[in-house]
């Protein structure tokens, strides 16, 4: 086990996280709490706890596949994936736009499954290990579009 590339596997994840919480606080103390939400909209402290283990999670699977030798392409997809991830909190909550917001996160969708395939067909536990995110950010795509509904 190549220890460094493990923890820089997962720090490149959580910062991504951490500074997407940083646009997400520009808003969540303000913005968010007007919103009308659904009855299925989680308690907000439950956010920060699932998306840190998340992020650990995809840090864990990005560790096992950069560690193979067809890894190129897959890895492009990781990549592409964290970067629709980011770009969703500065369009949710920084440009306080759902509608937009919504229409990024379907794009994201289909991005983590495609970096899962990808994952899986060089590690099944690197695939398996996403299968949290993709859940999670199926039930955020429909907070989403519940909230921009709610509150067109």
């Amino acid at each position: 086990m190549n220890y460094l590339k493990f923890v820089i596997s997962i720090g490149i994840c959580l910062s991504v996280g951490f500074v997407a919480g940083m646009f997400t606080s520009t808003s969540v103390d303000t913005w968010y709490p007007s919103l009308r939400k659904p009855f299925f909209n989680p308690p907000d402290w439950v956010f920060g706890p699932v998306w840190t283990i998340l992020y650990i999670m995809m840090g864990m699977a990005l560790y096992l596949v950069w560690n193979s030798r067809d890894k190129k392409i897959a890895i492009t997809f990781f990549i592409l994936q964290l970067a629709l991830n980011f770009l969703w909190s500065f369009l949710f909550f920084v440009l306080k736009n759902p509608l937009l917001a919504f229409l990024e996160i379907v794009l994201l969708l289909v991005m983590i499954l495609l970096t899962a395939w990808h994952f899986h067909r060089i590690s099944k536990v690197a695939g398996f290990l996403l299968i949290p995110y993709i859940l999670w950010v199926g039930f955020a795509s429909v907070l989403n579009l519940s909230i921009y509904w709610l509150n067109r």
